[in-house]
């Protein structure tokens, strides 16, 4: 016991422990996300791209070209990205039978091994932004919740309302809601920017603000409506339209109920 305790008191020794705290730490990380990670190999990513440019000739390329050229009627897909084409096509935007009214977010028709395949044959031939991992997403640690509400305010709300339930825009276009939209199609939305959305890249907002902006989106949806009836929450127009047609309303009731009282 007494050369245990000589040698603890050793200088050295406090520098050796955090050096072997360090490496035990890497090493539980690296573990874990060997176990958590599963990446595909090169076969399988050959045979993905494969499945996802046979979908693409069969589905996509009458309209956006055989090599991803574009059209009269629809754009080119040369470098938009895997998160791009996991947005459009997984929200059900694409594919689309009319290109020129703005498209709406419905049920999908491709399933999400389809969805894959094509991303992965857009993103082989064109570098773009990726699909954010669950490792990217994890807006709950890494969020902050005021300053996203303090980013959304000033970057989104001018489009899709305060409380994000979407608004009107020029030209009969229209910011849809963003409640119920899952965490991953937001962030590629932003790193995007489709149809009349424009691109936040990491220079403009971080990733870590990206995930604020998420945090408070979610936090919105479960919030309660304690003031009463929300009306949409799309601001004083439903409000002030409900107080003026039963604020009428009353007022031509008793004018009439006078009148007649007055026979």
């Amino acid at each position: 016991m007494k050369r245990l305790s000589r040698f603890r008191r050793h200088r050295a020794v406090a520098p050796l422990l955090l050096v072997l705290a360090l490496l035990s730490i890497g090493t539980t990380f690296s573990v874990a996300g060997a176990a958590t990670s599963t990446p595909i190999t090169a076969a399988e990513r050959s045979a993905l791209i494969e499945e996802g440019k046979e979908i693409f000739l069969k589905g996509c390329s009458s309209c956006h070209g055989l090599n991803l050229e574009g059209s009269a009627i629809a754009p080119a897909l040369l470098g938009v990205g895997a998160a791009s084409v996991d947005f459009q096509v997984a929200t059900g935007r694409m594919p689309v039978a009319d290109m020129s009214q703005q498209i709406a977010r419905k049920d999908p028709v491709y399933d999400e091994r389809e969805v894959e395949a094509l991303a992965a044959y857009v993103a082989s031939l064109a570098p773009g932004p990726e699909i954010p991992g669950e490792e990217h997403l994890n807006y709950e640690r890494d969020g902050s919740l005021a300053e996203g509400g303090e980013l959304f305010r000033t970057n989104c709300a001018m489009c899709h309302n305060f409380a994000g339930q979407g608004g009107a825009l020029t030209r009969g276009k229209y910011a849809p809601t963003v409640m119920g939209v899952t965490s991953r199609h937001i962030y590629e939305a932003m790193v995007t920017g489709p149809q009349s959305m424009p691109v936040f890249s990491d220079k403009t907002i971080t990733p870590e603000e990206k995930l604020s902006i998420i945090k408070w989106i979610k936090a919105a949806e479960v919030e309660p409506q304690l003031g009463g009836a929300a009306l949409g929450r799309v601001g004083p127009v439903t409000e002030g339209l409900l107080v003026w047609t039963l604020g009428l309303g009353l007022l031509i009731g008793v004018a009439v109920w006078l009148a007649m009282k007055a026979r």
